[in-house]
């Protein structure tokens, strides 16, 4: 467990290389209510998570898109976050918050994760990423495919975040071009 969030922060990158070690019951759990908990548009929770650790299930996700998303087939578990537009107009932010607290769900429990994108990508077939998602889960029409985070012990070592490559000139006081 990390003492402080800015460690979490510092040391959370996108890791793509997974051990064959599976993930504990209470992992899982923490992962899912981290989901859960995550803050949603006037607390509609438009989103959904299909929970993947079949490994022949993983490796056809893994093929969700033409480019980047080979690793699914590793990983001890991937979360699929989907969520419905007709429960709120603001799913997309809704379903990348509950993404991104999954990830830092999983630093924190010493996990590697990496988020794939699904969104408005394309399977080597030229079907959208989300339709393919879609077929290998039987996820119902109405919900949209944002992520699938992929979740496993780390395979390979990530320096944390360096500092000293911080872009401090995206940053504007009280307006833009400000420093």
């Amino acid at each position: 467990m990390m003492e402080h969030f800015s460690d979490l922060i510092k040391n959370r990158r996108s890791m793509r290389k997974f051990t064959s070690e599976e993930l504990t019951q209470e992992e899982v759990v923490n992962l899912l209510k981290a989901a859960l908990m995550s803050p949603s548009s006037k607390r509609n929770n438009p989103w959904q998570f299909i929970v993947v650790d079949d490994k022949e299930t993983l490796a056809k996700l893994a093929h969700c898109k033409e480019h980047g998303a080979n690793f699914i087939a590793d990983a001890a578990l991937a979360v699929v976050v989907a969520a419905d537009p007709l429960v709120s107009d603001v799913w997309i932010e809704d379903a990348s918050v509950a993404s991104i607290m999954i990830q830092l769900q999983a630093e924190d429990l010493g996990l590697g994760s990496c988020w794939v994108q699904v969104r408005e990508r394309f399977a080597a077939t030229g079907m959208t990423s989300d339709e393919y998602v879609h077929g290998v889960l039987d996820i119902p029409l109405q919900l949209q495919v944002l992520s699938i985070i992929a979740i496993g012990h780390k395979g390979m070592e990530r320096k944390p975040f360096n500092e000293e490559n911080l872009q401090w000139e995206k940053i504007h006081i009280n307006k833009y071009g400000s420093k």
